[in-house]
């Protein structure tokens, strides 16, 4: 099944993106891409070689430490 997978925090959308989800092995892997991609922003935003680090040591946590997941089916796409 195709789902869109959003996280926010604080109103702050930190991921969203489509899944096809058929098994536990498949709901984790998206679960990769959210820690992946919330993990490549954050680096992307840093500014200094301490920021840097503290990231390189795992923010992942503290960044999505009381996030709103939401799981929807995703529409069809029409052709």
């Amino acid at each position: 099944m195709k789902v869109k997978l959003r996280i926010k925090k604080k109103g702050t959308l930190l991921y969203e993106g489509e899944h096809e989800i058929i098994d536990q092995d498949s709901f984790a892997a998206a679960f990769a891409k959210v820690w992946q991609g919330v993990r490549q922003k954050r680096l992307e935003a840093t500014t200094s070689v301490g920021e840097l680090m503290d990231i390189i040591n795992d923010q992942v946590i503290d960044q999505l430490h009381g996030a709103e997941i939401s799981i929807e089916r995703a529409a069809p796409r029409s052709a």
